[in-house]
């Protein structure tokens, strides 16, 4: 463990906790060598990723917007949102597009595993860690034979104040 990581939660630094993953389907991607599971009710497509239109002024991790028959669709990195190392786009690269909030978003991420059915017993609860990166955005572990899968609560992940698609933001428009 890193000398700046600690197992005390630190309250400046944290959210009020989610709640903790519950047994379902989960869609299994990956963003450099670590594997995340997001609720697969989330997901509305996955896409091959395409080159999307920059807007002018966006945050770093906001690759642009595409046009999803006829919907303009915001297109997030995951790779800089979550401040993993260099980002590189391949022919695996590829744009989840989900629901969050009543909205579309995309989602871009290395590549997409499979659909896991993972029960209560394979969910572990997520160690309290403190660091610079917030990651109150996940709900648990789970163990896949070998794998071990970040479950990720992917409204508090994508569902930021900077994207504004938190409920808030949404009731104010």
């Amino acid at each position: 463990m890193p000398a700046s990581a600690s197992l005390s939660p630190s309250a400046s630094t944290r959210r009020p906790a989610l709640a903790p993953a519950s047994a379902g389907e989960f869609l299994s991607f990956r963003l450099g060598a670590e594997e995340y599971g997001i609720d697969i009710l989330r997901v509305q497509e996955i896409r091959s990723y395409e080159e999307p239109t920059r807007m002018a002024n966006a945050a770093a991790f906001i690759k642009g917007v595409v046009n999803l028959r006829g919907v303009i669709v915001p297109v997030v990195d995951m790779r800089i949102k979550l401040g993993c190392e260099k980002v590189d786009y391949n022919d695996f690269t590829v744009v989840i597009v989900l629901s969050v909030f009543g909205r579309v978003v995309g989602m871009v991420v290395d590549s997409v595993c499979d659909v896991i059915a993972l029960s209560q017993d394979h969910i572990k609860e997520a160690p309290q860690i403190s660091s610079t990166q917030d990651a109150s955005f996940i709900t648990g572990i789970a163990s896949v034979g070998e794998r071990m899968l970040i479950l990720a609560d992917i409204e508090a992940l994508i569902g930021s104040a900077e994207m504004g698609l938190t409920e808030a933001s949404l009731s104010l428009q």
